[in-house]
């Protein structure tokens, strides 16, 4: 296979690629999934002929995105991502609760996405600083 990309585009694959195995394997410790590091290798592998070195380092054999890339700024990107989902499934979970554990139907949509919205409005404004668990209830 052969793939043309500019500079600019074959930036933003190895954010991609960086991405998306990091999505698949930073919570699978020692159960990584192999392929993915291996696609990873291979694409950030072209970093040395197309003249962007500090991107890529060897480790055990293997290419693979150095330090400078990582701490480039692309776990800030992962971070805004994790927060919207992690805000997103905390107002599902939240007004499904309310709704006394329903499933979506058309029935309770309105009603429920109505309940979402207000969480997510809620964690706009302050986070989760008035979320309160009680522990102590069994």
């Amino acid at each position: 296979m052969k793939l043309e990309l500019t500079d600019r585009q074959f930036r933003y694959l190895l954010d991609l690629v960086y991405i998306g195995n990091w999505v698949l394997n930073s919570t699978r410790g020692d159960d990584r999934i192999e392929e993915y590091d291996q696609v990873e290798s291979t694409v950030f592998s072209q970093c040395l002929p197309q003249g962007m070195p500090k991107l890529v380092e060897q480790y055990r054999g293997n290419l693979i995105p150095s330090r400078a890339f990582a701490d480039g700024g692309i776990h800030d990107a992962i971070e805004q991502y994790e927060d919207t989902v992690f805000y997103e499934i905390l107002a599902e979970e939240l007004a499904l609760r309310d709704l006394d554990a329903q499933p979506m139907t058309r029935e309770n949509y309105t009603a429920l996405m109505e309940r979402i919205d207000a969480y997510l409005s809620e964690f706009d404004a302050h986070g989760t600083d008035r979320v309160v668990v009680d522990l102590d209830e069994g």
